[in-house]
């Protein structure tokens, strides 16, 4: 997309939230991430280029109702809803970039945070999406080890891309994914090098995640992390969804036993302490989406509107 298309996203997403949610120009400034005098051009060109008469004329009004909607159906702390493109399959397009622009904004800030990343399609595909920065006052962490089951690098783990794009100190988990067993998950979690990941995996301000679903093609079962037993064993306790590794039911439980007992990722940091934001799109992953965000496993979610509509009629 151009850089004249962005802004125009831009001046109408400041254009609704001035003339129908009757923010101020400073709370449009907090929400889009802009200086003030920013957020004043922004709705002043939102009226030039003829998006705001009764209503604002742009596919992002629809989009920024839906999440509206969203963020009071299930107590999010933030949602964002991109238009869904009819001609694309893809579960990642327009989530990752809005993704990346959400991650670029955590990191535009002067004081110094500690940012969780989780792994994933989209996630590889929004980090990518980053331009290069300077950010030398923020820490941050992986969520998820970065060795697959064969030894070689995890394929969709981001903290080495991310760590090179933007500058900041990096902590990766260098551990595999899953281990054998949860004495050893145990022991390597106890290890000095690990423990300091660790601890700043709990202590994260913003945390990013993608979601995963538990059907027949689940990710972590295509991507070799488990196998086609264990993966109806998952199904077969009810899982719907994972995050870094983490399987979870419809009522947005962790499963007992089995496989998460492996599970060597750091646990998610807590939704009552941290904005933990999830990106995910698609039918197939609904249920996981609407498990997680229902039982506040995230208190964040950027998807689409095909994705976002399906989780209102279903909620």
């Amino acid at each position: 997309m151009s850089a004249r298309g962005n802004r125009l996203d831009d001046a109408a997403r400041a254009g609704w939230l001035y003339y129908v949610a009757g923010n101020t120009q400073d709370q449009i400034a907090a929400a889009l991430g802009v200086s003030r005098q920013s957020a004043q051009r922004l709705v002043s060109l939102a009226v030039s280029e003829g998006l705001v008469r009764v209503r604002i004329d742009h596919p992002i009004a629809a989009c920024m109702e839906l999440a509206r909607r969203l963020k009071e159906r299930f107590a999010l702390q933030f949602a964002e809803v991109v238009p869904s493109d009819p001609e694309s399959n893809s579960t990642t397009v327009g989530v990752a970039e809005a993704t990346a622009a959400q991650i670029e904004r955590h990191l535009l800030s002067p004081e110094p945070i500690i940012m969780a990343i989780g792994t994933g399609r989209t996630l590889k595909a929004a980090i990518e999406q980053l331009p290069p920065m300077e950010c030398p006052q923020h820490r941050i962490v992986s969520l998820t080890g970065n060795i697959a089951p064969d030894g070689s690098a995890a394929y969709y783990n981001v903290i080495f891309t991310m760590a090179d794009t933007v500058k900041a100190r990096s902590f990766p988990m260098p551990l595999p994914v899953i281990v054998s067993s949860s004495e050893e998950r145990n022991l390597l979690h106890e290890q000095p090098m690990i423990r300091p990941a660790l601890e700043l995996a709990r202590r994260a301000d913003v945390t990013f995640v993608g979601i995963g679903d538990m059907t027949d093609k689940a990710p972590v079962f295509e991507d070799g992390f488990v196998s086609r037993p264990e993966l109806e064993a998952l199904q077969k306790a009810g899982a719907v969804g994972e995050i870094v590794g983490w399987s979870f039911g419809t009522d947005g439980t962790f499963i007992e036993g089995g496989l998460n007992e492996r599970v060597a990722s750091a646990p998610l940091p807590s939704s009552e302490t941290s904005l933990v934001i999830a990106a995910a799109m698609g039918a197939r992953k609904l249920p996981a989406i609407k498990a997680a965000v229902s039982r506040h496993i995230v208190n964040g979610l950027i998807t689409d509107e095909r994705t976002a509509t399906a989780l209102l009629e279903a909620g």
